[in-house]
């Protein structure tokens, strides 16, 4: 019999199975999931929501303060809003039209749109940074299709949206075109931009407020939303009393639809200037578990 090595075995043990966290609540919109709860080990309750998770990022520049952080996205997000429903409200003045001429009132709302199209970039992206990472990828791919989130859909649709804005506000510049042409390149994309922005409004309340309805006045989000889906109806009252007919190409009430891009902008200036202190609010503790989705 082999003698006794005097050395001792290790004892092996195994490693003790991580404590998972146990399931909570879940909110829904139609097939958008909206907020997840899960209860941690220790009694605490995490929630994942959707806007909240959006806004604040882990890992993103948060730097500067409420009212000034070049370095933010989300402080570009809302500057770049801001100058934007300015432009428009401006435009929309009918002091300013007599002022400047016809041709320079487009120009400025055509510049406008340039700066909703950078704010709706921006907003995008944020969208996209937001969402689950693919397995295997070394970055972020530029665009995605992940019509499973919510807050991709209320993006992706108003950014499409201010590009048809871009469109008509852009040959609204033009001196040489006819009645059918202003009707067809002036008059329906910026019908088809107002029915975009009320759609992503519409997408972006039910997110902020997890239903069809809600009363939370002390979320910035809530105030945010309502000022942008209120603006949106404006801008769609605008769009309806500036039809263009497409023979005499009469406007059908200028004043009404100046009126409804005043109200409209003045709307999506205040939501704008709220995203600022949004960006800074202090965040959730997320959950354990992120909402899975299209990647």
């Amino acid at each position: 019999m082999a003698e006794p090595s005097g050395k001792t075995e290790p004892v092996r043990r195994e490693a003790p199975m991580p404590v998972q966290d146990r399931g909570g609540r879940e909110g829904r919109v139609g097939p958008f999931v909206i907020f997840v709860e899960r209860v941690r080990p220790n009694g605490v309750v995490a929630r994942w929501d959707s806007r909240d998770h959006r806004k604040h990022l882990p890992g993103a520049l948060t730097a500067g303060s409420t009212w000034w952080a070049p370095k933010a996205r989300g402080w570009w997000i809302a500057v770049l809003f801001a100058v934007g429903s300015l432009l428009f409200a401006l435009g929309a003045v009918p002091g300013y039209a007599s002022a400047v001429g016809a041709r320079w009132d487009a120009v400025t709302f055509f510049i406008g749109s340039l700066f909703f199209t950078a704010a709706g970039f921006l907003t995008y992206r944020e969208a996209v940074d937001a969402g689950p990472q693919p397995q295997g990828a070394a970055r972020r791919r530029f665009f995605v299709f992940q019509p499973r989130r919510i807050d991709w859909q209320a993006t992706a649709v108003q950014l499409a949206g201010t590009l048809f804005f871009n469109i008509s506000t852009g040959n609204a510049v033009r001196v040489d075109l006819t009645a059918q042409a202003a009707h067809q390149h002036v008059w329906r994309p910026d019908a088809v931009g107002s029915v975009c922005f009320l759609v992503a409004s519409a997408l972006a309340w039910f997110e902020a407020c997890h239903g069809w309805t809600g009363w939370r006045p002390r979320s910035w989000s809530w105030w945010i939303t309502l000022a942008n889906l209120i603006g949106s109806v404006a801008f769609g009252v605008s769009a309806v009393a500036g039809y263009i007919n497409p023979s005499t190409g009469q406007v059908h009430n200028a004043e009404r639809s100046n009126l409804g891009t005043f109200i409209g902008a003045l709307c999506f200036f205040a939501g704008a200037l709220l995203l600022l202190p949004e960006r800074t609010e202090e965040a959730s503790e997320p959950a354990t578990t992120p909402v899975a989705s299209d990647t």
